[in-house]
Parts: C-alpha cells; sequence; structure tokens
C-alpha cells in the first residue's frame, strides 16, 4: 500500500524485490545497510529506474487552475474538496492524491530513485555498459525537477535569477535532518539543461523492453524541445534549439507521425475504447506514456463525476474543442467531445476509469502533435512565418477534414479580425498576451494567437494550457455561470502563478511562496 507522503523530500527503503516505499530521511537512515537491498547489478539498477518515473500527474491541478474550467454552479457535484479550492486558487491544505503535496512527494521520490541509481553506477565506475541506465537516470532527474518548476515555480523569464526555484537534489541523502535550501528558477533550469544535454547522449532505445513508458531518444528529444520553449531568451535563441530537438522528432514531413485522429474519432466514446486507443503504446504519436495514481482519469471518463469545476460545453463551443477556426466549424473536428443530454461538462476522452487499490490515470506526456506545436511556436517567434504556416498545416490535415494549405498571411487575417475575449459578451479564443518578452503586433502575435488555440484544443485535460497561461502572462477568469458573474481573475506575474508549497513543507523550514495577506 502507498503511505501517505509527510516529509520533507523522501528517501527511498529498497526491499528484496526493489520495490519502492516512501519514508522519511531519517527512517532511511535508521536501516542498517545491509538490510537494505544493493545495487549490485545492472539489472538491480535498470530495474530501480522504473520507479524514477512519477507516479503523479499535474493535470487535474493544472486544468483546474486555467481557464479550461468554469464553475457550473451548486446544481452540480465534485468529487474532492480539492478540485473546489484549487479551482478558486487557494492554498488548498489537503493532502491526497492530485494535491500540491502528493505532487511534491511524488516527483521528489522519483528523483531519489534517480539518485540513487547514479550513486551505484558512479560506485562502479560508470562503466559504458551502464551508459543507457546513467542517461535514463540524468533524464528522468532533468523532467522531475522541470515539472516541480512548473508546479511550485512562476514561469522562467529575465527575473529568474530572483525568482525562488524549488531544491535540486543531486545527491543521495547520508544526514539526518538535512537544510534544503530553493535557490533560484534560474539556477533549476541551468541544473535541468545540464542533466538533459548529457544524458540525451547517453540514452539507448536497445535497453528497453517497453519503450513508450521510458525515456527512448525521441521522447526525450520532444522533452528537449519543450523544455527549451519554456527556457526562454529576449532574444528568442532559445527557440533554435526548439527547432533543432523537435526536427529530431518530426523530420521534415511530421504528417505520417502525428495522430491519426479520423481513426481516434470513429471509436466509440463509451467505456474506455476511446481512451484506450488514446494511449496505446503502439501508437507511433506517443513518445512517452505514464502510470499514475490520480483521480484526473475518473473525473474525465463516461461515468460523470464531479463536472461542477471542469470544462464545460459553454467553454467548448467558444473556445477549444467545439471552437471555430481556420478550419471552418466544429463540424471539421475529427475528435468530438463525450457529453449526454442534462450534463454540462464537455469531455474529451483521452483516459479511462481504470481502478485497483486506487484510481489509476495514464497521461500521454509527450507527443508527436504537441511537439509540432513547440516547432511552430519556435518558427514564429523567430519569425520564420512559412514554416509556422507549414506545421500549423500539418496540424489542421491531421486534426481536421479541412485538407487547405495555410499560408501566413491568412493565419493573419483570421486571428487579426477575432475580437479579444470578455467574460460572458465576447467569448473568444483570442486573449491579451502580456509576456515577459516582445512579440510585435501584426504577423508575430496572429501566429502565436493561432497556436496557443490549437494547442489549447490539442492537450484539452492534458495540463499544458496553465503553462501557456503563465509563459504568456493571459489574464483568466473565475466564472459563476450559473450567476454569470466574474468572482475573481488572476492578471499576469500575479503571486499565484507559483502554486503554495505543502504546509509541512513549509514547516520543516523551506521557504513558502510569497503571497498578499
Amino acid at each position: 500500500m502507498k503511505k501517505k507522503i509527510n516529509h520533507i523530500l523522501p528517501a527511498l527503503v529498497l526491499t528484496a524485490s526493489l520495490g519502492l516505499t516512501t519514508v522519511s530521511c531519517n527512517g532511511f537512515l535508521d536501516e542498517m545497510p545491509d538490510n537494505r537491498t544493493e545495487l549490485n547489478t545492472d539489472q538491480k539498477i535498470a530495474k530501480l529506474l522504473v520507479s524514477a518515473y512519477a507516479d503523479v500527474s499535474p493535470n487535474e491541478l493544472f486544468e483546474l487552475y486555467s481557464d479550461n474550467s468554469d464553475d457550473s454552479g451548486p446544481t452540480y457535484g465534485y468529487y474532492k474538496l480539492s478540485e473546489q479550492e484549487c479551482y478558486h486558487w487557494q492554498d488548498t491544505k489537503e493532502e491526497y492524491q492530485d494535491t500540491p503535496n502528493s505532487l511534491w512527494g511524488g516527483y521528489y521520490s522519483a528523483i531519489a530513485a534517480a539518485n540513487m541509481a547514479l550513486n551505484a553506477i558512479e560506485e562502479k565506475g560508470n562503466p559504458a555498459s551502464l551508459d543507457p541506465q546513467r542517461g535514463e537516470a540524468l533524464v528522468c532527474r532533468a523532467y522531475c525537477h522541470f515539472m516541480l518548476a512548473n508546479i511550485f515555480c512562476n514561469a522562467y523569464d529575465t527575473h529568474a535569477s530572483q525568482s525562488l526555484g524549488v531544491p535540486y537534489m543531486e545527491e543521495v541523502e547520508t544526514t539526518v535532518s538535512p537544510r534544503y535550501e530553493r535557490g533560484t528558477l534560474e539556477e533549476v533550469y541551468r541544473k535541468v539543461e545540464r542533466d538533459l544535454l548529457e544524458g540525451i547522449g547517453l540514452i539507448s532505445d536497445d535497453s528497453y523492453s517497453v519503450p513508450k513508458y521510458h525515456f527512448t531518444r525521441k521522447a526525450a528529444y520532444a522533452f528537449a524541445a519543450r523544455f527549451y520553449l519554456y527556457y526562454m531568451k529576449p532574444d528568442f535563441s532559445n527557440c533554435d534549439r526548439v527547432i533543432d530537438f523537435a526536427t529530431r522528432v518530426l523530420g521534415t514531413n511530421p504528417a505520417d507521425l502525428l495522430r491519426n485522429w479520423e481513426a481516434l474519432g470513429n471509436l466509440s466514446v463509451n467505456g474506455n475504447v476511446q481512451a484506450d486507443a488514446y494511449i496505446a503504446s503502439s501508437n507511433e504519436a506517443n513518445l512517452l506514456i505514464s502510470s499514475t495514481i490520480s483521480n484526473w482519469g475518473a473525473i474525465g471518463s463516461d461515468y460523470l463525476i464531479g463536472p461542477r469545476y471542469f470544462h464545460n460545453q459553454t467553454l467548448a463551443t467558444s473556445e477549444t474543442c467545439l471552437s471555430s477556426g481556420l478550419w471552418g466549424s466544429s463540424d471539421y473536428f475529427y475528435l468530438k467531445p463525450f457529453s449526454t443530454n442534462g450534463f454540462v461538462a464537455s469531455i474529451l476522452r483521452k483516459s479511462g476509469l481504470y481502478e485497483g487499490t486506487y484510481l489509476y490515470y495514464m497521461p500521454v506526456l509527450f507527443s508527436t502533435d504537441e511537439t509540432l506545436l513547440c516547432r511552430a511556436e519556435a518558427y514564429a517567434l523567430k519569425k520564420m512565418y512559412s514554416q509556422s504556416a507549414a506545421d500549423i498545416t500539418s496540424w489542421q490535415r491531421a486534426y481536421t477534414r479541412n485538407k487547405s494549405v495555410l499560408t501566413p498571411e491568412q493565419i493573419n487575417a483570421y486571428y487579426n479580425k477575432m475580437s479579444f475575449y470578455t467574460p460572458f459578451t465576447q467569448q473568444t479564443p483570442k486573449k491579451q498576451l502580456a509576456p515577459d518578452f516582445t512579440i510585435e503586433e501584426g504577423m508575430q502575435e496572429n501566429l502565436i494567437h493561432c497556436i496557443l488555440h490549437i494547442r489549447r484544443i490539442t492537450t484539452l485535460h492534458e495540463g499544458m494550457r496553465w503553462p501557456d497561461i503563465k509563459r504568456y502572462g493571459i489574464l483568466i477568469y473565475r466564472r459563476d455561470m450559473a450567476n454569470q458573474r466574474v468572482t475573481d481573475e488572476m492578471p499576469p506575474n500575479d503571486l499565484r502563478y507559483a502554486i503554495q508549497i505543502p504546509r509541512s513543507v513549509i514547516v520543516a523550514g523551506i521557504q513558502p511562496n510569497p503571497r498578499r495577506n
């Protein structure tokens, strides 16, 4: 059984079967060395790395925080109290799955596993035979810290050297009651980059029996593309790396590598039929799949639980998966949301209801479709508008029945005519942007509006909208749909962009994120 995580940064006890249980640092140190399984074979080290992939997902938290959710009113229920608190951008005190407490513990547990593997490899003298395992451990460590920064820190910008980071764990803990410092966001990103680049060069796909659940070369390249997109530089030099790594995944003609949205849309939305197909390891579009303990799969299932703070039909028709666009009306979409008479929620069936001791959720962490949009954005920021439009065309041809070729001029004209969003009175997908970097009015800004729109559609329910809101300083609102009123708003650079670290971590002495009194 998974124990409740109530410590700061979990260490790991290895059982005889190399299963992992989270315990306190003191508990780990109390174990005699001969009571811990030694990582004395290559096979044991490789097996340990299964636990370097966190069994948590921020997708519920990110979707609740973003403008992909509304309060549909007290007529509808919610599944857990944390949904109400997180939807209202409150610092929740709840500690079960999908909460900040669970995410903090889950990612640091995975980091501890990666560090134990790296330590064992180093003790063996870093032999070339273990290079693939060393590479995987480094990329896993980088990814987990990257995710922690996305949850508990601001978006990376020109103020990153003054912004709070997260503790970057590089060693196996060997002291009782250690002190941890958060450092700066700049330091975190530099270390993520270091681990990622070193690890990518060592990864070997041949070392995996089920590659889609591990960082293959392509999955690591996709991670690098997203990382450099978020590692924003004022001169957009980071975008060169985005384009490079995304092209390693996609090549110059990505059409054959994208998801077959038409085939997916033809499957039944009932049960797990469509959801199972979406997360299938046999699907070439899925680059990395995860298995997590989360309620999000159940909330997004056809069991229709917890619809109050969720994506509803109003959002779907005006801003997301049933919205109009360059492709025409929503009739052109291959993938349509699940809904039913009298039900307010609008759900794309991307995860089924998987039950065991806990509710399980199987998110796709990286896909060719999302990597394509990373490259399209990088091209737009570099003013390579024809290349950006070509990637947008590839997306449109895969996701919709509209097979026309889009030009930068068409995209610019369409989004230039679109009105900016206002709550209730002008509900459009085009929202005011206030990023830390400079975007030119006209062509560049309108291509970015297009990319933000189609990424929001493509990754709905998958937690990608919240980082976009932070990166682009998008003003969002909390809407009471029953009474047609705005109850709160989050302007650019709001302190709540950095979700509060767990209460137990603050009590233990780690600096909290600032809040207004």
